[in-house]
């Protein structure tokens, strides 16, 4: 049995790129910038994003949302990430590769030492330039909460935080939430 290739325009080095590590076996990739990186979250990053995840879950529920890892491209650049968390409309997710960030309602992304600075700056400013409409950071270094909204073009405009751990974050509406971040 023989392999059918898959054809994508050669002269578009940006759709070669994104389908490329789409079709890597085994691993999760993301990128960044035009920098490919490897997807491994410790189990100390997964536990935060799973206790963000179970406190979601009422808002998930009302919503029609569903909250996972799922693939986001922002057209237009060599960026294809792969969020901690997103929360997304289940009817977008229906045969869906990847979203774009516009089409989220949170984006949850929680550092890692090795690339901490990825999320607290590329990622906060390219979320917000591609209409992400809200962004927590948790910063596992800092041990700080940062919650980002209304965003433009040059960033977000509204910015709560950095809060330390075991200060509630309140999720402004469709959620109308506070976020227990005493256990991260």
């Amino acid at each position: 049995m023989s392999a059918q290739p898959h054809t994508y325009a050669v002269g578009d080095p940006e759709t070669a790129l994104k389908y490329a590590i789409q079709h890597i076996k085994g691993d999760r990739v993301q990128i960044v910038e035009g920098v490919i990186e490897q997807v491994v979250p410790s189990w100390d990053h997964e536990n935060i994003g799973d206790r963000v995840r179970r406190q979601l879950v009422p808002a998930l529920d009302r919503l029609g949302c569903i909250a996972g890892s799922g693939d986001l491209d922002l057209p237009g650049t060599s960026n294809w990430y792969v969020p901690d968390l997103a929360v997304v409309p289940k009817e977008l997710t229906k045969g869906a590769g990847a979203l774009v960030p516009d089409q989220t309602l949170l984006i949850v992304e929680v550092t890692s030492e090795s690339n901490g600075d990825t999320d607290r700056i590329v990622k906060r400013k390219r979320y917000a330039e591609y209409g992400a409409p809200l962004y927590l950071l948790v910063d596992r270094q800092e041990r700080t909460c940062t919650l980002c909204s209304v965003p433009g073009r040059l960033g977000y405009t509204e910015i709560k935080g950095p809060l330390p751990f075991g200060t509630p974050v309140a999720l402004p509406e469709p959620f109308g939430l506070e976020l227990d971040t005493s256990e991260f």
